[in-house]
């Protein structure tokens, strides 16, 4: 009874941890056969899981929603990190999660061992969260976002861009990216035939969503690949400049969605940024307070002059001015 026991909630787990399975894939992972594999699946239903199956070479068995929530299995890791994440749900950029956060966290809390509670109470004892104002997100719309990349399904949605100009898109979901205190979602946009970095606070989803896709191969990092699409790419000016000073010591300029930072050696790196304006490139450039070279574009460099040119007239013009006008 004990060896049944141990395997269901193994086999639970194994439910929880993926979409599909297949009967073989079950069988191997718990070193029983596909009869056994059944009988448990049975048990689960009786347990009041809803375990679909479905015949065929291309079925198997899915963990569905039913009518209440079953206990979840969490290994020490996963109730750990789905703690602190609740706390910082409780004040972070997902609209109306606030309560609900609270209120999950304490369940949670109230059957942690205490060695996880510790662990818990510690990581929050020294974290310290800045409010800052954004954007924030609706729940619903980002857990059908997450829905839809989970499952490999295509995703029909109205968009409005930085301009305000609405469109309808017809994507292939990949990744959900939380960078600079906002929401994004890399997808593959179909009718454009490619990679498409969205706000997840300007998407309207349509339902139903489309058909399952087959996977692409992602870009080498999605969260590199969004950081570099929001900093520069989406801006009408794209600079490349190389800083003489440690990557580790520029990246705190970076980090809130203004550029990019990677090392080139111990003393020096290449920062992907993107503006509007000549004028603010130049500005943000030369408030990092370091030695530079711009090799990207040849406008930056001739506008430095200029710039260059304007606060030598300024500072001279200053000079000029004798104390007792000051």
């Amino acid at each position: 009874m004990l060896e049944t026991s141990a395997r269901l909630l193994r086999l639970l787990s194994l439910l929880q941890s993926r979409r599909d399975w297949s009967g073989p894939e079950l069988a191997e992972r718990l070193g029983v056969t596909a009869r056994t594999v059944r009988r448990d699946v049975e048990r689960l239903r009786a347990l009041g899981y809803p375990v679909h199956a479905a015949p065929g070479t291309a079925g198997g068995y899915r963990l569905g929603a039913g009518a209440a929530l079953p206990p979840l299995l969490l290994d020490d890791e996963e109730a750990v990190a789905v703690a602190l994440c609740l706390r910082t749900g409780a004040g972070g950029t997902v609209e109306g999660i606030e309560e609900t956060s609270v209120r999950a966290l304490a369940k949670l809390e109230q059957v942690l061992p205490s060695r996880l509670r510790h662990r818990v109470q510690s990581m929050q004892a020294v974290t310290v969260q800045q409010r800052r104002p954004g954007p924030t997100v609706n729940q619903q719309v980002l857990t059908v976002l997450g829905a839809a990349c989970r499952d490999r399904e295509q995703l029909r949605f109205d968009y409005r861009d930085h301009g305000g100009a609405a469109s309808r898109r017809a994507v292939e979901p990949y990744r959900l990216v939380h960078h600079g205190r906002r929401w994004y979602l890399l997808a593959y946009d179909v009718e454009r035939a490619d990679w498409r970095t969205f706000r997840v606070d300007r998407i309207e989803p349509k339902s139903p969503s489309g058909p399952r896709f087959t996977p692409r191969e992602l870009p080498d990092d999605a969260a590199a690949y969004v950081a570099e699409g929001v900093t520069s790419r989406a801006y009408r000016f794209q600079a490349v400049v190389v800083l003489h000073a440690p990557a580790e010591a520029i990246a705190q300029y970076a980090w809130a969605g203004f550029g990019t930072v990677t090392a080139r050696d111990d003393s020096s790196c290449e920062l992907r940024t993107g503006f509007e304006s000549l004028d603010a490139l130049a500005m943000y450039v030369g408030m990092l307070g370091v030695p530079f070279e711009v090799r990207e574009p040849r406008e930056l460099a001739d506008h430095l002059r200029t710039v260059a040119a304007r606060l030598t007239r300024a500072a001279d013009a200053t000079a000029a001015v004798s104390p007792a006008d000051r």
